[in-house]
């Protein structure tokens, strides 16, 4: 246990054998951070040091799947 950097093979044993990847986990992690913050892109972009753009698309893709729930729980 350290203050120091995490290697490459600590964060990529526990994924051998699973079909996710460390960029799918990433992305995973922003979209789900969109979703329980808001579509807001500023917070994303603050948090994960985002690009605007990058960090917008996020924001329409959440904006999008909060509107789908939203109709969905409205049947």
């Amino acid at each position: 246990m350290g203050t120091g950097p995490v290697s490459a093979v600590s964060l990529t044993t526990p994924l051998r054998g699973q079909a996710a990847t460390l960029e799918q986990f990433r992305v995973d992690r922003q979209l789900e951070e969109a979703l329980v913050h808001g579509p807001d892109p500023l917070h994303l972009a603050e948090v994960f040091g985002l690009d605007a753009k990058t960090a917008i698309r996020y924001t329409d893709s959440a904006r999008t799947l909060l509107e789908q729930a939203a109709e969905q729980q409205l049947r």
